[in-house]
């Protein structure tokens, strides 16, 4: 596994240069969570404005794809790590390591979108309750990694789940209709509002180069 100065993104420069994904820092997760956000306006619009298109397993319970895509998000950590010995992002330079990120990151995807819907809906929490509620989750693995041991590996990837249904739970209340609970929004305006806050984000860093350990 990588070592604790890894994930907190103090490594040397020469490694700097080839890893593929950048350091962590608190933009990276803000940047994340709007991402999310964003995609999950911008992937229901189309349908949206579509109407409704049959898709083989859309009457899935999400009470059963959660754990599904739990346990298909631990088969990828287990091949990775099996693989590799490691599972830190900072060692991501080479093709096949950039394979098993890019995995995660759809397991995760998968997951976190399931996950969401099964607070929302299935549960009854509502998208802004769901918000909330996920907005405390990405707190814990930082708690448990300052506080009390938490390895930085295992934190990160811990909140890297958490930031999918935070983004999709926020940017669906404020795009759902008042009777469903949401702001009403709309998707169209959502996922341009979102779009904008991400691109100033991103410009902010460029110009200021706070993200660069």
């Amino acid at each position: 596994m990588a070592t604790h100065s890894d994930e907190l993104g103090a490594v040397p420069r020469s490694r700097q240069t080839l890893s593929r994904v950048p350091e962590v820092t608190l933009y990276f997760w803000i940047i994340k969570v709007l991402t999310t956000g964003m995609g999950e306006t911008a992937s229901d619009w189309p349908a949206h404005l579509l109407g409704p298109i049959p898709a083989v397993g859309l009457g899935v319970p999400y009470l059963m794809s959660t754990p599904f895509f739990l346990l298909a998000l631990g088969v990828v950590f287990a091949i990775w790590y099996g693989c590799e010995k490691t599972l830190s992002i900072h060692s991501i330079r080479t093709r096949r390591r950039e394979v098993f990120y890019w995995a995660t990151v759809l397991a995760t995807f998968a997951l976190g979108t399931a996950a969401g819907d099964l607070t929302a809906t299935t549960l009854g929490l509502g998208y802004l309750g769901s918000g909330v509620m996920f907005a405390v989750a990405i707190a814990v693995p930082a708690i448990a990694h300052r506080r009390f041991g938490l390895g930085p590996i295992a934190a990160f990837w811990s909140a890297y789940v958490v930031t999918r249904p935070l983004g999709a739970s926020f940017a669906d209340w404020m795009a759902v209709s008042s009777d469903r609970g949401g702001l009403a929004w709309g998707l169209g305006p959502v996922t341009l509002y979102w779009t904008i806050a991400i691109l100033a984000f991103v410009g902010y860093l460029a110009a200021t180069r706070k993200d660069v350990a």
